[in-house]
């Protein structure tokens, strides 16, 4: 995206922000793909505009229950229009914000690190669960569980509501769980009826120039959440999934360490996640890619 006559700030995993005032960024999400905190050499065409599909239709759709980061404007509003044309599919216009130095995450189902945690503890981020749940069971009740926020190349860490809230503050932090789990209820129930079941997700949250908690930078996608078919859900086993769980599941069968670099993912591979993340569209918003 370096043609854009806007000066870019940031270079994330996945996400690459340009300054356009005091006030307001241009968020770009790109092709990359990011796995166990390692960035992926060979990019996935088209993951950038669906994703951004995927976040704009939950972001519209959750928007009676807290602020998003949006504006208002489009790419138009900001860029001329030969620049605006070529990343209008994967870019949005958002509000500067002060991001908080953790991770929302909140799960609904044992699965991932949560249930691994749990086979060695009985519970999931110091949360301690009845006994005799199996992998991928619904949990009793949705549970927050907050990580770390590394930086590029780092591993997000869990952390306990301790350490979030000596990060956060104990006001801002049940104001976080609180929103996180009402954002995730709601999401879920509307999934299911789609045929998806969102085992877990992770929420990232902001402060405004008032201090107001603002939702921010992707919401519900493939990338930031583990889907799962309904129709393919067995308690007991780890489900096949909708999400780049895909690619985390080839890369762990490859015997790769999980350090940088990543290996080359094979193009079949490559293809497969990409019609998963097309799939996740189409159920979850109707819209085809």
């Amino acid at each position: 995206m370096s043609e854009l006559s806007l000066k870019k700030i940031y270079s994330g995993k996945v996400r690459d922000l340009y300054a356009i005032d005091e006030q307001r960024m241009l968020m770009v999400a790109t092709d990359r793909l990011s796995a166990f905190d390692v960035i992926l050499p060979e990019p996935i065409t088209g993951k950038g505009e669906i994703l951004t599909q995927i976040s704009n239709f939950w972001f519209k759709k959750l928007q009676h229950i807290m602020p998003n980061h949006f504006t208002g404007e489009t790419v138009y509003d900001v860029l001329p229009n030969q620049q605006a044309d070529k990343i209008a599919k994967r870019a949005v216009v958002v509000k500067k914000l002060t991001p908080l130095k953790i991770e929302a995450i909140v799960r609904g189902y044992l699965s991932g690190s949560g249930w691994r945690d749990y086979q060695s503890t009985g519970a999931v981020c110091g949360i301690q669960l009845p006994a005799g749940l199996r992998e991928a069971e619904q949990l009793p009740e949705v549970i927050f569980t907050p990580s770390s926020k590394a930086a590029v190349g780092d591993h997000d860490e869990n952390i306990s509501l301790a350490q979030c809230t000596a990060l956060l503050g104990e006001e801002l932090t049940r104001q976080v769980s609180a929103k996180a789990i009402e954002l995730y209820t709601e999401a879920a129930t509307y999934a299911r009826s789609k045929g998806i079941i969102i085992a877990d997700t992770k929420f990232e949250f902001g402060l405004d120039e008032n201090g107001t908690l603002t939702l921010m930078d992707e919401v519900l996608t493939p990338d930031s959440s583990r889907f799962w078919s309904v129709d393919n859900y067995q308690i007991g086993t780890n489900p096949p999934s909708f999400d780049k769980q895909f690619i985390r599941d080839w890369l762990v069968a490859s015997g790769w360490n999980k350090q940088p670099p990543a290996p080359q993912v094979p193009a079949d591979i490559i293809a497969r996640t990409l019609a998963k993340y097309q799939e996740a569209l189409h159920l979850l918003a109707g819209v085809s890619y």
